[in-house]
Formats: structure tokens, C-alpha cells, sequence
């Protein structure tokens, strides 16, 4: 099929879940246009992800398990449904901005299957970051707020605050650094409008999980503020991304699928720890 023929909402979902999750779906195209649909459609995977995430937390919980476990079992779910994909791509990413080398010696050191050493430090202390904000948001702390819809809705707002850094990570102006690899498909395939208009809703949508877990906290939960805070977190999450972006492409001169994968995982830690912060 010819890659200037669109790519619809079909084909677009079926990109998202099939390069971002191990779910069994088939993607039936490979090309610039199902990139486009795949990449905005990113954060749909997302919810699906974050929803599972919480589903995981919450039925511990329910089990009689504490805060910390729930939030190892939160924080564990993305990891597997993406077979540590973003993970090892926050590792290979860390290693090559740590080597201090040119572009090109960096982006070798990325490709190799080892981790090295900032790359191992920079997954503990992203791991141990969101299970920590997700034990805190769960109750852990004995803070006013914290219970188990706030962190379940905070796993969900995480889930797809992180695709929807893909989303802008593609968007138009951001080349690759190779002309192979997932990275190379889909850098630059989202236009600016259609990646302003994806954070217009995903914000819309975090502010909705504010609203339903204020509502499943029960009265004393404030929906306002949670719905304020939730917009907040998502777009320190979105910023911190952003950056972390720029320095990838000044740095490799692009972006590769590990730099996503790094983009991915600093959105969702960041959303989760403004959370506990706010």
C-alpha cells in the first residue's frame, strides 16, 4: 500500500499497540502515514497500559496489601506490557549522554546490547522514584489525599501523559538520528496542529481522572483540586520531556527509539512524583 494513502483511526490504533506494547496486535502497515496515525493515537495505548497498572495496585490493596506493594506492582505492569522497551531505551540513552563522546561513538554505545554504568544508576533511580510517588499517592505517607483511587488515577494519568510525549517527540521538526529503526519511522510524522490539538485533549482527559478518583475517594476528597493538580503534573511531566528531547537532538543530532523510550519513562516518573509533591 502506497505510503501517501491516509491512515485511519483503525490503522493508527493498531501502530500504537503494536509497536508500544506486547498485546497481541498485528500492525498491517509500516509506513509514513501509519506512523502519523500510530504516533497520535500513542496515548491510547497509554490509557490502556495505566489502566491495567492500576487495576493491579488497586486489587492489592483491596487483598489487604500495603501502599509500598501496590506501588511495586503499579510501577511493574507498564515494564512488562512493554517488555521493558522504554526502559532499556532510558538505559542505552543515559549511557550515551553520560559517555561524553561524539555523536556518532554515542549512538554506537546506545546500540550495544550491554548497560553500562549510567545507564544502571539512571533505571534504580527511576524505578525506585515512581514507586515511592505511587506508595505516597496510595496512602503510604498518611498524607490528606492519599488513598486508592488518587494513586490508581495517578498510574492512568501517567500512562498517557507519557504516549503523548511520543506523540510531540514525532512531532514535525524533530529529525532522526538514523536512517534506520523505529525512531527513523516516525520522527517528524505528527504536524504541530495535530500535536497541540492531542495535548489539549490528553490535559482534558488528566483533569478527568482528577475529577472520578475525587469521586471515588468519597466526600472529603476535593474534585477541584485534584483536577488542578492533575493538569499541573501532566504538564511538568510534558516539559521535563521536552527538554530531555532537545538535549537528545543537540546531542545525537536526532532521535533514535531509545531516546523515545527515555522521553517515555521521564514523562511518567515526573508526572508521578509532581503528584506526591502536590
Amino acid at each position: 500500500m502506497s505510503s501517501r494513502t491516509a491512515a485511519g483511526p483503525v490503522t493508527g490504533i493498531r501502530f500504537a499497540f503494536g509497536t508500544l506494547t506486547v498485546l497481541p496486535v498485528r500492525v498491517t502497515r509500516w509506513d509514513r502515514e501509519a506512523a502519523r496515525a500510530g504516533m497520535l493515537c500513542a496515548p491510547v495505548a497509554g490509557l490502556i497500559v495505566g489502566l491495567c497498572a492500576a487495576v493491579a495496585g488497586a486489587l492489592l490493596l483491596v487483598a489487604g496489601a500495603g501502599p509500598l506493594l501496590a506501588a511495586v506492582a503499579t510501577a511493574a505492569v507498564p515494564a512488562v506490557l512493554t517488555r521493558g522497551l522504554h526502559l532499556d531505551g532510558l538505559a542505552d540513552t543515559a549511557d550515551g549522554l553520560g559517555s561524553g563522546k561524539p555523536a556518532a561513538d554515542a549512538l554506537r554505545i546506545m546500540k550495544q546490547s550491554d548497560i553500562g554504568p549510567f545507564g544502571v544508576i539512571t533505571l534504580v533511580f527511576t524505578l525506585l522514584a515512581q514507586v515511592a510517588a505511587l506508595a505516597e499517592l496510595y496512602g503510604g505517607a498518611g498524607r490528606d489525599g492519599g488513598d486508592w483511587a488518587w494513586g490508581a488515577g495517578a498510574a492512568v494519568l501517567a500512562g498517557m501523559v507519557a504516549r503523548l510525549a511520543l506523540t510531540l517527540a514525532s512531532r514535525v521538526g524533530v529529525p532522526a538520528a538514523r536512517p534506520e529503526g523505529l525512531g527513523a519511522v516516525v520522527a517528524a510524522t505528527v504536524p504541530g496542529r495535530a500535536a497541540a490539538a492531542a495535548v489539549l485533549l490528553i490535559l482534558a482527559a488528566v483533569a478527568g481522572v482528577g475529577v472520578g478518583s475525587a469521586a471515588l475517594s468519597g466526600a472529603a476528597a476535593d474534585p477541584l483540586g485534584r483536577a488542578v493538580a492533575a493538569v499541573v503534573a501532566a504538564s511538568v511531566a510534558l516539559l521535563v520531556a521536552e527538554l530531555l528531547l532537545r538535549r537528545c537532538v543537540r546531542r545525537f543530532g536526532g532521535v533514535t527509539g531509545d531516546v523515545f523510550g527515555a522521553v517515555e519513562e521521564t514523562a511518567a516518573t515526573t508526572a508521578l512524583v509532581a503528584l506526591a509533591a502536590l
